[in-house]
């Protein structure tokens, strides 16, 4: 584990996702040192840039969720400062993060994706009263469903337009009826889907990261063509964005199974309600195993 020199692990930051953050850099950092990897853990805030540069590392294993962690910031920084990093590079993760620029990019690719509109303020979201219900609002640039709402009438629409326009632009997405799937994705290897099912009605913030009535099923219960068809179009999103390393791809299925990519996350969580790890269980990888996978990626970059 020498080969990996002396490896900062970068969680925290500033984002709306930094008690997410934080919980997944402390897993990794714990996975790293089981390993006897020489691992640090460094709290991206203000003053992170001196203590980056003054502690002599090698290489960085990117756990910052959001803004600043997802976007392509901290990677540009980091190829400034010529430390190699794990997961996608600066143009992915920007794609990524933006979640109008990827689905139009998932369209261009002919990768299905829910129908959206761009809300760029009242009067366009008070256009929307005589459209379908439900539909879903989020914000365009947030991750971990912060922000998320799910409009069951034109009644509610307005209190939700304006509860999300707080984390910014705002998407207007058709709402697919049917179940939600997850799919972890290490380098090009595809990891068996996950069925998420919870009583909340969606897989918002609180049914990922709070409550535990959410129910993972891993076999997701698709037959193997099905099951196949899912992860193709999974690994198409990831390639169609340009994504490397590892990511997670979130997909909804309609009534007769036609899958639709809703993003992708360049930087998963990985807390004790994470998915890729479990995702890995399945075909008997360990946390260790995955973190050291992700960092052995750095390997190749120059």
């Amino acid at each position: 584990m020498n080969r990996y020199g002396r490896v900062v692990v970068l969680y925290g930051g500033p984002s709306s996702e930094r008690e997410v953050s934080l919980k997944s850099g402390a897993a990794v950092l714990a996975a790293l040192l089981a390993q006897g990897i020489d691992a640090h853990g460094l709290d991206v805030g203000a003053g992170f840039v001196d203590r980056l540069l003054s502690g002599g590392y090698d290489r960085a294993f990117i756990m910052v969720h959001g803004r600043l962690g997802e976007d392509g910031a901290i990677q540009g920084l980091l190829e400034t400062l010529g430390i190699p990093y794990t997961g996608s590079r600066v143009a992915a993760s920007a794609v990524a993060m933006d979640k109008v620029l990827s689905k139009a990019i998932f369209r261009a690719a002919g990768i299905p994706t829910p129908d959206y509109r761009v809300l760029q303020n009242e009067t366009d979201a008070e256009g929307l009263r005589d459209g379908r219900f439900p539909l879903i609002l989020k914000p365009a640039q947030e991750g971990s469903s912060i922000g998320v709402h799910k409009v069951l009438a034109p009644a509610d629409l307005m209190e939700a337009y304006r509860n999300t326009r707080a984390y910014g632009p705002v998407l207007a997405e058709q709402c697919i009826e049917g179940p939600e799937y997850t799919c972890a994705i290490l380098g090009e290897r595809v990891l068996p889907l996950i069925r998420l099912e919870t009583p909340q009605g969606f897989y918002d913030y609180e049914a990922k990261y709070i409550l535990n009535t959410t129910r993972y099923h891993c076999p997701a219960g698709l037959s193997d063509q099905k099951e196949h068809e899912l992860r193709e179009v999974a690994l198409s999103a990831y390639r169609a964005l340009g994504a490397e390393g590892w990511g997670r791809v979130d997909l909804m299925a309609d009534a007769a199974l036609r899958p639709y990519v809703l993003e992708l996350n360049t930087v998963p969580g990985m807390t004790d309600h994470s998915l890729v790890p479990m995702a890995a269980r399945a075909v008997g990888l360990s946390l260790e195993d995955v973190v050291e996978m992700i960092l052995a990626q750095t390997l190749r970059m120059p």
